[in-house]
Parts: C-alpha cells; structure tokens; sequence
C-alpha cells in the first residue's frame, strides 16, 4: 500500500515540531509545506514550500497538518474541507464557537476525518490515568485540579490564555473523566496590557457529578503543568512536564490518636508512583490520525470535541465578564 501523502501549512515553533515528527512518521511522506512567510526554520528539508494552502492542495495531499494562528483556522479549514482533505488543526479548533461550527460541520459533510491537536490528551501520565480510573482504580471521581502556569509565551497574539492554555485542560478533564462539561464560573485578569486575559481561575460542573477547578496564567515566573485526580479510593497526580503519574492511596491503617481519629476525612496512606514509557505525545497524536485516515481504530480528538472544548472556553470568558454561573 502506498503511503499516505502528508502536506503541512504553518512553518512557526510549532509547525517545525510538526515537520520533523511528519518526516520521520512512517506510512506518511511528508510531500511539500506551506507559510506566507517561507521557512524560517528550515524545516522543509529540500521539499516544495509554498506560500498558501492552495498550493499545497495542488500537491495532491491526502492529509494537512495545520499549523496557522488561531484566527486563519476556519479559512484554511474550509478549503481543506472542500478540496476533500483530510485535516489535523492545531487547537483550539477555531476561534469562536461559530466559526469552530462551520469546520466542523464542513468535515463531517464531506465524510472526511478532522482532528484537533489537544496534544496533553497523548502526555503518557495523562494516558495511564484515564485508562487507570477506567480499570476502576480510582473508585468514583470527586475532583479534577489542574494548575497550568508559566511566563509568557511571545508567539501567542491572537487569542488569551483561556483558548490558548485553557482549552488544554478543558479537553483533558472532560476525556480523562469522560464527562461532559455542564456549568462554569470564571474570573480573568489582564495583568501585561495586551488585548487578552492572561490570567483565569475557573470551577466548573460534569455531567458525571465531578467537580472541577483550572488555573491557567502567562505571569508565573516558573512552569507548572499539573493534573490532580481524586476519587474514592485515592487521587492521581500527573505532572505533564516530567510526564510522572503518582498514586496518593487513603489510608487503611485506624488511629489510636483521638484529635487524628476524629477527623471525618480520608487519611494518607500508601505513595506510588509508577514507572511507565514515556514516548512523545506529539509523536503519539501523528500516529493516531495517519491510523484514522487509514480507517483502523485511532484515539484521535474529534471536530466535535474540540467544538465542545471551544464552547467551554467561551463560557469562562462570559462568566468572567457577567459574574455568572454559565451553563454550556
């Protein structure tokens, strides 16, 4: 069987990242890639780059990594969607809910797989949680917690932290629970004086009865990319940076201390903290869409997830304006 024909539009810190991992994916060849700005990386390894995505569809793809700033998601989608491409777009989908609509709904008329590239869901701490809590390891679940936080990123103008960071978590908590996202409340800040929030703190509602909370920031002088999962019989930590997953047991042991006895909650018990491999996510998400494309079974994150995540995002941002619980 011949290899798929991969084109890439989108040559900037994350294009770059995409081209090398396209390059090397087996059953793809990486045919020609595409920015108006040319290839300042030099990541195009004496392949054609050209200037639109015209140009590139002219290459006879059969997929598209996209790879553009948010605002050109819905144009460049939509061209895919009618030349009959197959598309991988970086997250968030698009750049509003109607636009995130309209390329979807442009993917699923034409019978074609799209995908949005939510990458944290392919971090292994964050894969060996979800299939842990779905083998019942953590009972049920009460809380999820992430702190994503860090110094500003000078790549990022068009959209703020919620649609940039924020659509992470989003995407994580509802496929790591597999709950649905039903009611958030936010508060922003624009602390550096540009368009957009660079702060947000959020609570939010699952449809499974689970609570969550997401702090999200640019103004953080060090990283911190942590995930807290707790249920009945315990709480998971991931740390997508190390790309750790640690198990904080309850406790069995009883107390002969009275004040400690009388306490209602859980108490500590066992620590583990597992040893798993650890391959690239961004590497693992190519090969979940090339095996969609290729119609075998594929764990990708769909338009549809990633309309909802969208969605969510736009609810934090009104909640953040009104002072109101919004209902997504």
């Amino acid at each position: 069987m011949a290899n798929l024909r991969a084109g890439l539009i989108g040559l900037g810190m994350m294009g770059r990242h995409h081209a090398r991992v396209l390059a090397s994916l087996p059953g793809v060849d990486l045919v020609a890639v595409a920015d108006p700005g040319g290839d300042v990386h030099g990541v195009a390894g004496g392949r054609p780059v050209e200037a639109d995505i015209e140009a590139l569809i002219a290459h006879g793809i059969d997929y598209c990594m996209v790879a553009v700033p948010t605002v050109y998601h819905e144009q460049v989608g939509l061209t895919l969607a009618e030349a009959g491409v197959h598309a991988l777009i970086e997250k968030p989908l698009a750049q509003d809910t109607a636009s995130s609509t309209r390329v979807a709904e442009a993917f699923a008329a034409k019978g074609l797989v799209g995908a949005v590239g939510h990458i944290e869901r392919y971090n292994p701490a964050l894969q060996q949680a979800r299939s842990r809590i779905e083998a019942g390891e953590l009972g049920d679940l009460y809380q999820v917690v992430t702190r994503r936080q860090g110094p500003f990123p000078a790549r990022i103008a068009d959209v703020g932290v919620v649609k940039d960071l924020g659509t992470h978590d989003i995407d994580l908590t509802a496929w790591v629970t597999q709950q649905e996202f039903t009611s958030v409340s936010a508060r922003t800040a624009f602390r550096s004086g540009r368009e957009h929030e660079d702060m947000v703190a959020a609570v939010g509602q699952l449809s499974g009865g689970t609570i969550t909370n997401h702090l999200v920031n640019w103004l953080s002088p060090f990283k911190e990319r942590v995930t807290v999962i707790t249920g009945t019989k315990g709480c998971f930590v991931a740390d997508t940076l190390t790309a750790d997953l640690t198990f904080h047991a309850n406790g069995q042991v009883e107390s002969s201390w009275d004040d400690i006895a009388n306490f209602r909650g859980v108490s500590e018990g066992d620590v583990v903290r597992f040893a798993i491999p650890k391959p690239e996510p961004l590497r693992t998400e190519h090969e979940q869409f090339r095996d969609a494309v290729l119609g075998k079974d594929a764990d990708i994150v769909t338009m549809q997830q990633g309309l909802r995540t969208v969605r969510v995002a736009e609810a934090c941002i009104e909640s953040s304006k009104t002072g109101q619980v919004i209902t997504v």
